[in-house]
C-alpha cells in the first residue's frame, strides 16, 4: 500500500501560493462555480419542497444583492464589473444555505451587501482571508439573530411577507443545546424532516453533492472527513447531555451544520490549506472549535463560525508546511485567480 505524503498538494483545480490562490487545471472558476451550484441542487430542491417557494425567494435576495454588491464594488476598484465568474452568485446561495426559509428578506439582502464588502477588503477574488458568506451569517447571527424563525417542515410561509413567530418550532440543535433529546428520529435528520436552516436539512443530500465534487476533483475528501470524525470522536467522549456516548455523537453530527460546513464551507479553495497535512490539521481544528463553542454556549452552532476562526489559520498552516517542503515553483501554465476572476468556491 502506497503511504501518503502529508506535504503534498491536493488535486484539486485551485491551489494557493503566498500571494492568494491560482488555477492549476484546465477547469475554470465559471466551472467551478456551476460544479457548485450543480451540487446544491437537490438540496435547494428538497428545501423547496419542504418549506414552499420561499426558499428559492431567500436565495434570489441573498444572491442578488451579493451581485449588485460586487458590481457596484468592483466598478469604483477596477473601473470595470468582475462578475462573471458568478463567485459572487455562489457566495449569495451559501449565504441563503445558513439561514432558515422564514428568515426576514431583507436580512439575507443586508447578509449579501456585507459578504462582498468583506470580500474586497480582505484582498478581493482569491486573495480573500476570510469566507465571505461564513462572515456574514456571522455578522447577521450576531445583529439580528434574535429575529431567526425556524418552521415546522411542510409548513405554508408567505412568499413575501414577515413569518408570524406563533410557527416557530425548535430545532434538534436547540434541543441539544438546552439539555434536551431532539424529537426528530436520525433517520429523519438524516433524509430530511426536520426544522433548520435551508441548506442543512437533508443530511444525505448534503454527502452526495460533496461526492459529486469530490468526483470532479473540486474538493478534497481530507477536510470534511477529519471535520467530521474530529466532532464524533469528541461529542462521543465528552457527551453534554444525559443520553448514550453513541447517541449523543450522531445526533450531534445530524444537527445544525456541521455537515453543510464541512463540505461545502471548509472546503473554500481560498480559504483552505492545500497540502495534506494542513487541511487534516485544518479539518480537526475546525470539528473541535465547533464542538467547544457549542458547549460553551457562544453560538447557536458553532459549526461555521468554527469554520471562520480557521479560515484565519488556514495561510499559516500553509506557510508552515511550505516551509518544511521547501519553495514550490509554480508551473507557467498556472494562472492567478485574481486573474482568472477568482477562485472563491463559497
Amino acid at each position: 500500500m502506497k503511504p501518503i505524503n502529508l506535504f503534498k498538494r491536493d488535486t484539486t483545480p485551485v491551489k494557493r501560493g503566498v500571494r492568494g490562490a491560482f488555477l492549476s487545471g484546465s477547469c475554470s472558476i465559471t466551472g467551478i462555480m456551476l460544479h457548485v451550484i450543480a451540487a446544491l441542487l437537490p438540496v435547494i430542491i428538497w428545501a423547496t419542497y419542504l418549506f414552499g417557494a420561499r426558499v428559492l425567494m431567500v436565495i434570489a435576495v441573498s444572491s442578488a444583492s451579493a451581485l449588485a454588491a460586487e458590481t457596484l464594488l468592483t466598478l469604483a476598484i477596477y473601473k470595470k464589473p468582475q462578475i462573471k465568474d458568478l463567485t459572487a452568485v455562489v457566495s449569495g446561495i451559501m449565504l441563503a444555505m445558513t439561514l432558515p426559509a422564514a428568515v426576514p428578506l431583507w436580512i439575507p439582502a443586508v447578509g449579501g451587501t456585507v459578504a462582498m464588502i468583506i470580500k474586497q477588503l480582505s484582498g478581493g477574488t482569491g486573495r480573500n482571508f476570510l469566507n465571505p458568506a461564513l462572515f456574514a451569517r456571522t455578522v447577521i447571527m450576531l445583529a439580528f439573530g434574535k429575529l431567526m424563525i425556524y418552521t415546522e417542515p411542510l409548513t405554508k410561509l408567505p412568499l413575501f411577507e414577515n413569518v408570524s413567530k406563533g410557527l416557530s418550532a425548535e430545532t434538534a440543535m436547540s434541543m441539544l443545546n438546552s439539555g434536551k433529546y431532539p424529537t426528530e428520529s436520525a433517520f429523519e435528520m438524516f433524509y430530511g424532516k426536520c426544522a433548520g436552516n435551508i441548506g442543512e436539512i437533508s443530511v444525505i443530500l448534503i454527502v452526495l453533492g460533496g461526492l459529486f465534487l469530490f468526483a470532479r476533483k473540486i474538493i478534497s475528501y481530507k477536510i470534511p472527513l477529519s471535520f467530521i470524525l474530529t466532532v464524533a470522536l469528541l461529542t462521543y467522549i465528552f457527551p453534554k447531555i444525559d443520553i448514550d456516548s453513541t447517541s449523543f455523537a450522531v445526533y450531534s453530527i445530524l444537527s445544525g451544520g456541521v455537515i453543510f460546513a464541512a463540505v461545502f464551507m471548509a472546503t473554500d479553495h481560498t480559504t483552505s490549506p492545500c497540502t495534506t497535512l494542513g487541511q487534516i490539521v485544518y479539518g480537526v481544528g475546525c470539528g473541535g472549535l465547533t464542538v467547544l463553542l457549542r458547549y460553551s454556549g457562544l453560538f447557536y452552532d458553532g459549526a461555521y463560525p468554527a469554520v471562520l476562526i480557521m479560515n484565519e489559520l488556514a495561510r499559516p498552516i500553509d506557510a508552515l508546511a511550505f516551509r518544511l517542503t521547501g519553495p514550490i515553483e509554480k508551473k507557467k501554465t498556472a494562472k492567478p485567480v485574481s486573474e482568472a476572476g477568482g477562485a472563491e468556491t463559497k
